[in-house]
């Protein structure tokens, strides 16, 4: 039979233990160095070109998704920058 100080104890070693096992199990907090900040900068968007603006807009239009869209991106514009780089005559 349990005394009520036996009790005490083994109830508050299992709370210890409840309360201190989320605590014990979570992986330490990464490290503030340089490699943090280059994390960042690489989620930061490029700005987008007037080609692309209009490719998109015409994907829109035309109700392209998915794959479609990617290839359709893709190739307007490649016709975009060839169209740029040909010397108007």
């Amino acid at each position: 039979m349990m005394t009520i100080s036996s009790r005490a104890a083994t109830a508050a070693f299992a709370s210890l233990l409840l309360f201190a096992s989320p605590v014990l199990a979570q992986t330490p907090a990464a490290k503030s160095d340089s490699a943090a900040p280059a994390a960042t900068e690489k989620k930061a968007e490029k700005p987008r070109s007037a080609a692309s603006i209009e490719c998109s807009k015409q994907a829109d239009a035309k109700d392209i998704h998915g794959k479609e869209r990617h290839k359709f991106m893709s190739q307007c514009k490649k016709e975009a920058k060839d169209a740029a780089a040909k010397p108007k005559s």
